[in-house]
């Protein structure tokens, strides 16, 4: 399977699960096309054109031929210069491996991560939530965590490939996309009533069965396991986590229990003064599964795939 195409299959999988609308993301991307054609000569280079296909700026092809014909890829959740030299190690034992790929993002993926939390907005708004007072919270959020990520060496892995001789790629709204709408499928299925039930649910799935065997499962930060779920909301992607005044607006919409991947000890504490459930259902486990959804399309293409970093494969019927 050839990198590109592996690349343009995991973007189509997140656009599937996305919880925006067909015609949200197009006019996102008629937007950057807009924005790029207004550039003069001089600014046009610095455009990353890949907005103009895929609107998920955490997820690119860092470094690789989109031609390349991969035979086989190692991934895992954060693929750093230690992952890049455990694949070299491998490969010079005689596996196939052509293409490391990240979950968490790398390169222009991290440096741009503050793009895709505009999206919650449109997570909020699905609840009730109204657009223009989604929209104004998570602006400052995002430019919170643009600055954040500013100083951090986004391209060491990267480098580290390059040097080695191998591809490298991240895929993270996509995964996360995946998630959000595998479990939330799966939690209107078995409709549990109490947070214990919501708890069992989860661990219902192999990924989060797994992460409550190795000690990180699915686990209830506020509210009582006795107590009722109310309305369930997932809260898995959109870059990462919002701000805690989003709290505010969801328990006012008439939101019960926010199922996410992590909290903060700052968002338990305020989601607690709300009466507002929350379960983290694990962040290692959510994205595995993420991942794992997306590789359940790449793999059937003969690509082989080894898993590291926080990584364990579990297969799905088509």
């Amino acid at each position: 399977m050839k990198l590109g195409d592996i690349y343009r299959t995991a973007v189509a999988k997140g656009v599937r699960e996305d919880v925006r609308s067909d015609a949200e993301i197009q006019h996102m991307l008629a937007e950057a096309k807009h924005t790029y054609e207004k550039l003069d000569a001089e600014e046009q280079p610095y455009f990353d054109k890949e907005r103009l296909t895929n609107p998920y700026s955490d997820t690119r092809i860092c470094l690789g031929d989109p031609d390349l014909e991969v035979r086989g890829l190692i991934t895992g959740i954060d693929m750093e210069v230690g992952e890049v030299l455990l694949a070299d190690r491998l490969r010079e034992k005689g596996a196939p491996i052509d293409l490391i790929l990240a979950h968490h993002p790398e390169g222009p993926g991290y440096a741009n991560l503050h793009e895709v939390m505009y999206m919650q907005a449109d997570l909020w708004a699905a609840q009730g939530v109204g657009i223009a007072a989604a929209d104004a919270l998570i602006a400052p959020r995002a430019e919170e965590i643009r600055r954040h990520i500013m100083p951090v060496n986004h391209y060491r892995a990267i480098d580290a490939a390059r040097e080695l001789g191998f591809a490298s790629m991240s895929c993270h709204t996509p995964a996360d996309n995946s998630v959000n709408a595998f479990v939330l499928r799966h939690l209107e299925s078995e409709a549990p009533r109490t947070l214990d039930d919501l708890v069992k649910s989860l661990r219902h799935i192999p990924e989060y069965a797994d992460g409550a065997r190795k000690g990180y499962g699915p686990i209830i930060v506020q509210g009582s396991g006795s107590g009722r779920c109310g309305r369930i909301v997932l809260d898995m992607t959109g870059g990462t986590e919002g701000p805690k005044e989003a709290l505010d607006r969801l328990s006012a919409a008439g939101v019960g229990t926010l199922v996410g991947m992590h909290y903060s000890e700052e968002h338990r504490k305020h989601a607690e003064k709300l009466k507002l459930n929350l379960v983290i259902a694990g962040h290692i486990s959510s994205d595995t599964l993420g991942m794992n959804l997306v590789l359940d399309e790449i793999e059937p293409q003969g690509v082989e795939i080894r898993c590291v970093s926080g990584m364990v494969r579990v297969r799905r019927d088509a």
